[in-house]
């Protein structure tokens, strides 16, 4: 037996394998935004209990060390997912030994308490009527007529007992059938459903490469291709809807959290149906960062009294880009143009999208002499927020286009850490939208990518979802976006 305490004040008894993990699925829920949905199984295993990591991101400690397994003996504390995470004792259980165990009864008490008499009387009418050594020569015509009428009796219940056993396995040979047959029907429905996606990422990146296309030789056939792609995306979108409801994604076991990650992940351009279910946990562990502060409604505030929110907006719907990439500016600056970042060798970043020198020029920006120091120059157009707002929107318009593949993640992986770096890494990555996304990138190359960048994707995505319903979170605003969007 094994005793499990929770920080929470929990005492719970198992005697066989168990999972621990804020899945509902779960024995022993936790709902922690350090804990994985399954974080860990406990089983008994060679006279042994034991704890197996379940591949969860936070992972599990013992002491300060971060354990994959490990054996209980005794009693054992693990805190799960780090320094702030909860902590769970295991604790074995010695069974008591009893100091003279009953034996077990030699036959069965209604036999022993059965009077003899009445035993030997019993066996006599067996012997007489149904003994099998028995026949019909040495009996009378009564015992035989009891005989042929038990053995029709047997014969009748032999055979309904035949139907029923017959019956009840066809029926369950039709229920796993059927079960199999949805199955899978529910696969094929969600890989077509997939295809449609990625259907639309294709149009979505050959679209914007027209556009640029277009824009550098105002080619007419170019543009007559891009009114047939976008009338093919929006027939794609709205099949894909169809596949969507039917699957009923939005409706399995989900909160309205993570409805709205999910949402605002597609919105992105990632595919809801294959997101990771570590993912939905990580993004709910930002929004709890976004709400211990008050950086999220001041910025936001100032955004709006200040005129920022509807040219933005406008620059990226103009781009064909999701206007949500409004909170890149929130996590880059706080909507201030005056704000200078960090020094590079290239010069200090500026602005309210923080270009660094060479960006800035590449995107039609003139950059001040005082480039290389941190004090503000007026000749210096990345704190003209207006012109450096246009020249965002088209440089993330040319990232969503070519190497992110219209990835949204990987755009705010490449802004941040930079097109030269991120990039050479997206560029060893198969050109499929389906291969390209910020889940493959960090799978193959987590140990690269820098904790600056990982934290930067999560805070947007984080704050967008905010975004769609601020007071449901505690913020009292209405949706930035909403009232331009429509």
């Amino acid at each position: 037996m094994l005793r499990v305490r929770t920080t929470d004040g929990r005492e719970l008894r198992f005697s066989q394998a168990f999972h621990i993990g804020r899945g509902r699925s779960c024995e022993v829920r936790i709902d922690d935004p350090h804990v994985s949905r399954r974080h860990l199984a406990v089983s008994f295993s060679e006279g042994h209990w034991r704890f197996q990591d379940l591949q969860s991101i936070n992972g599990v400690f013992v002491g300060d060390e971060r354990l994959e397994t490990a054996a209980v003996d005794g009693s054992l504390t693990l805190r799960i997912g780090g320094t702030d995470g909860p902590v769970v004792t295991l604790e074995v259980e010695q069974r008591p030994k009893e100091a003279n165990p009953p034996s077990p009864p030699s036959k069965p008490i209604q036999e022993a308490n059965r009077d003899p008499s009445e035993t030997k009387v019993l066996a006599g009418y067996i012997d007489r009527y149904f003994a099998a050594k028995a026949t019909d020569e040495h009996v009378g015509p009564r015992t035989v007529m009891i005989r042929k009428a038990f053995e029709k009796v047997q014969h009748r219940q032999r055979w309904q007992y035949g139907w029923i056993v017959a019956l009840l396995t066809l029926a369950g040979i039709a229920a796993l059938g059927y079960a199999y047959h949805s199955h899978r029907q529910l696969l094929q429905q969600e890989a077509l459903a997939e295809e449609l996606f990625y259907g639309m990422k294709v149009l979505d990146v050959d679209i914007a490469r027209l556009e640029r296309s277009l824009e550098a030789s105002g080619n007419a056939q170019n543009q007559d291709q891009v009114l047939r792609n976008r009338v093919r995306r929006r027939e794609l979108e709205s099949s894909y809807d169809k596949f969507l409801s039917g699957l009923k994604v939005y409706g399995r076991g989900l909160t309205d959290e993570e409805r709205l990650i999910l949402r605002v992940t597609r919105t992105f351009g990632e595919c809801e149906l294959v997101a990771p279910r570590e993912y939905l946990t990580e993004v709910q562990s930002y929004i709890r960062k976004w709400q211990s502060t008050p950086r999220y409604i001041k910025a936001i505030r100032l955004a709006q009294t200040q005129g920022y929110t509807r040219k933005i907006v406008e620059e990226f719907t103009r781009q064909d880009l999701p206007p949500e990439f409004f909170y890149l500016a929130l996590q880059e600056s706080d909507f201030d143009p005056l704000r200078v970042g960090p020094s590079t060798y290239m010069g200090f970043a500026k602005g309210m999208w923080m270009f660094i020198p060479e960006t800035a020029r590449r995107y039609g920006l003139s950059v001040g002499p005082l480039y290389q120091s941190a004090r503000q120059d007026p000749a210096d157009e990345r704190s003209h927020w207006e012109k450096a707002t246009r020249a965002a929107a088209r440089y993330i318009k040319e990232i969503y286009a070519t190497d992110a593949q219209a990835s949204g993640l990987l755009v705010m992986a490449s802004y941040n850490w930079g097109e030269g770096r991120v990039v050479n890494l997206i560029r060893r990555m198969p050109l499929n939208p389906r291969e390209r996304n910020f889940w493959k990138l960090l799978e193959k190359y987590r140990n690269q990518v820098p904790q600056q960048t990982y934290d930067y994707v999560f805070y947007i995505v984080a704050a967008a979802v905010i975004g769609e319903n601020p007071q449901s979170f505690g913020f009292p605003l209405d949706n930035p976006l909403s009232s331009l969007t429509k």
